[in-house]
């Protein structure tokens, strides 16, 4: 009998790669951004900071990163999704710590089983999931 679990996290190549084609997505945007990458468990990946990026977006780019893979989830798509919940559960969830409830993080989901999310800031709600959405697409697992 086996006490374990196998857990698929995001390997460093695939990181550097998803990492270069969000700050490259945003630099021909001409915004300057924050790009978190954690792998399954949360845990920081890579990190890239534009010069210029706003010094708070660093913790909320880690954050929506964090909670896209914790729950597997858009951070963008929160909004929607807690309409569904109790009034404790909309207003309890959103004040816990780290958690995020706006656009800018993604799950990197291969193979069905989430491996890591990309969280970005410093533009837009709409710029950052776009930039984050680049990392995918660099990775060839774009996501709806």
């Amino acid at each position: 009998m086996t006490h374990s679990v196998n857990v698929a996290v995001i390997d460093w190549p695939a990181s550097q790669t998803a990492l270069a084609a969000a700050v490259q997505a945003a630099q021909a945007m001409g915004v300057r951004v924050n790009v978190a990458l954690v792998d399954a468990s949360g845990v920081l990946a890579g990190f890239m900071r534009m010069p210029g990026a706003p010094l708070h977006s660093i913790d909320i780019a880690i954050d929506k990163a964090y909670t896209s893979a914790s729950f597997g989830l858009p951070t963008a798509r929160w909004t929607e999704v807690l309409q569904s919940h109790s009034v404790a559960v909309r207003e309890g969830l959103v004040q816990r710590p780290r958690f995020v409830a706006f656009g800018g993080g993604v799950p990197i989901v291969e193979d069905g089983r989430c491996i890591g999310a990309i969280g970005v800031s410093g533009g837009s709600e709409q710029q950052d999931e776009q930039i984050a959405r680049a990392g995918l697409e660099a990775l060839g697992l774009a996501q709806d």
